[in-house]
């Protein structure tokens, strides 16, 4: 688990989660209210979908920078998957199995974020626990 965790609001505009998306080189933010508490995440799949692949062109055109003006609330899905803070490993496992999601946000007792597993961590622990084995 990545206990490095971004947030962003709903309110946000996508120039933001754009800025965060080049700035920290991640491919999910986690989406919380004024509580912080957890109400969705964005991924980059996400972002991507909802703008143009010109923006990053020396040819975009008013258009093309106006869709950095959406907000978050307007692209993002609402359906949160999330699994609590000191839950089995094996939960992450399955929850993954069951949703085809990539990434999963840990939450606290409060529903605030306090980390991130990605597919890719999963394939980090097997890998080490293949090579555990040879030795």
């Amino acid at each position: 688990m990545s206990e490095e965790v971004t947030c962003i609001n709903l309110d946000d505009r996508l120039s933001v989660v754009r800025e965060l998306f080049i700035k920290h080189k991640f491919h999910h933010l986690m989406v919380t209210d004024s509580k912080n508490q957890l109400i969705a995440v964005i991924s980059e799949r996400d972002y991507l979908k909802a703008t143009n692949s010109n923006i990053e062109l020396p040819a975009a055109n008013e258009k093309d920078l106006a869709m950095l003006n959406k907000r978050v609330h307007q692209i993002v899905s609402k359906k949160l998957v999330a699994i609590k803070q000191f839950s089995p490993f094996s939960e992450a496992i399955k929850t993954f199995h069951d949703t085809g999601m990539s990434c999963l946000p840990v939450i606290n007792s409060n529903n605030q974020p306090v980390g991130v597993i990605t597919s890719r961590d999963i394939i980090k622990w097997l890998y080490s626990k293949v090579n555990s084995a040879k030795s």
